[in-house]
């Protein structure tokens, strides 16, 4: 399923703020209860956020819990090539509204992603969007950081969007919430769904229960 492009200011500064605040760069969330529904591209998964500072130290061999935001280089300014445009002096229907979404959405597709994290063992939470299932089990899927990405909204950046890939498939639907663990690579990949920049081979996709389980 692809969100069809339209060409109202409206949708040009609706499509905006999404594909900016789907730029990770709010902490991901580690709530004390499970996530709740009600959950936004500022707070991924309910509850208040942990600075990167906070996020859980490995043991010796065990994964690390990673947060969202570290997918994200530092000096990645998403907004960067919109400063300074008036979107208001657009009128509804003009195609220059248009082209500005096609360079959004070209910004978020070709989003950096942060070379120190590839090939870290790593633990993270967030979102399901199904791409393949085998005999009710999602064997393929995106990994995003909030509810709805993908599906009712436009996809997030690229270093926002993990691709999984899991061999033992997993009985979750979409938008479920979950533990994702397995080793991290900065790879592409170009699905119908959203273009992603990290892949993950899953050792294990788990229910989200809320914290560090």
């Amino acid at each position: 399923m692809r969100i069809a492009k339209k060409n109202s200011t409206v949708n040009a500064f609706t499509r905006l703020s999404m594909l900016l605040a789907g730029a990770g760069l709010a902490a991901a969330t580690w709530a004390a209860d499970p996530a709740p529904k009600d959950t936004t591209a500022s707070n991924p998964l309910g509850g208040k956020a942990a600075p990167p500072a906070a996020a859980a130290k490995a043991a010796p061999g065990q994964p690390r819990q990673i947060t969202w935001e570290e997918l994200v280089p530092k000096d990645w300014d998403p907004a960067k090539e919109f400063k300074g445009m008036d979107l208001s002096a657009l009128n509804d229907g003009d195609p220059r509204a248009n082209e500005l979404l096609m360079k959004m959405q070209e910004v978020s597709n070709n989003a950096p992603t942060n070379p120190s994290m590839n090939g870290a063992d790593i633990k993270i939470p967030g979102f399901i969007v199904p791409l393949e299932e085998a005999k009710g089990e999602v064997t393929e899927f995106l990994l995003v950081p909030y509810f709805g990405a993908c599906i009712h909204t436009p996809p997030p950046p690229a270093n926002q969007i993990l691709h999984v890939v899991t061999p033992k498939g997993a009985k979750f639907r979409a938008m479920d919430t979950v533990w994702v663990t397995g080793k991290l690579q900065t790879l592409r990949n170009d699905s119908m769904m959203g273009v992603s920049g990290y892949h993950v081979n899953a050792t294990s996709v788990t229910k989200y229960t809320g914290g560090a389980k």
